[in-house]
């Protein structure tokens, strides 16, 4: 694994656990040289570190060649319900998969004064990830280019792709809204009857 392939952008994914839907936040990023994978329920935080080289040598074991390849294995599993955690005393196994010989990482549980800064670290780079974004213009799954504002076009009329265009005749005034072809008819005023006509 080159080092280049070392970096990852921080990711951060919500896992709710297939055991007893318990929720976690699961989340990974490259922090001085070393790519860390964590989970917390916001009051406990597990996690662990991977020098390059122990990269590496889990990587070959599940066909990674990055640790990008890492997060976003985990951003999937998270993402389609098939991660899961198991919780023991003084750690936690994050399974990404339900079969037996899927991706599982062993997290350590961290003690009171590292895990309350660890979670407050991962407030801040939560908070910083999504003011990028909305500076940006919106998440990165968005083309460069398009808006981040999509029209609703399920209101709007339907436009005539082939064919002759056909141009909306210009109303006058006088002219009848039901039938665009006739001149509007003048109320009547009367019949006037004449005396005479009785005699």
């Amino acid at each position: 694994m080159d080092h280049g392939s070392f970096q990852t952008k921080p990711t951060y994914c919500t896992l709710v656990n297939q055991n007893d839907s318990s929720k976690y936040v699961c989340y990974s990023h490259t922090k001085a040289g070393v790519f860390n994978i964590g989970l917390t329920n916001a009051s406990e935080v597990w996690s662990t570190d991977f020098t390059e080289e122990a990269l590496a040598k889990h990587g070959k074991k599940f066909a990674l060649k990055s640790a990008e390849d890492y997060s976003s294995k985990i951003r999937l599993a998270c993402g389609n319900g098939g991660a899961s955690v198991s919780v023991q005393e003084d750690a936690a196994v994050l399974h990404l998969g339900a079969s037996p010989d899927s991706l599982s990482v062993t997290l350590s549980r961290m003690s009171e004064p590292e895990g309350t800064a660890e979670l407050r670290d991962l407030l801040f780079r939560m908070a910083e990830s999504l003011a990028q974004q909305d500076i940006v213009g919106g998440p990165s799954s968005d083309s460069p280019g398009k808006s981040p504002f999509k029209r609703n076009t399920g209101f709007e009329p339907r436009r005539q792709l082939n064919g002759p265009t056909v141009t909306a005749r210009k109303r006058l005034p006088g002219d009848s809204l039901i039938n665009p072809g006739s001149r509007k008819k003048r109320p009547a005023t009367g019949v006037a009857f004449d005396d005479n006509d009785d005699l």
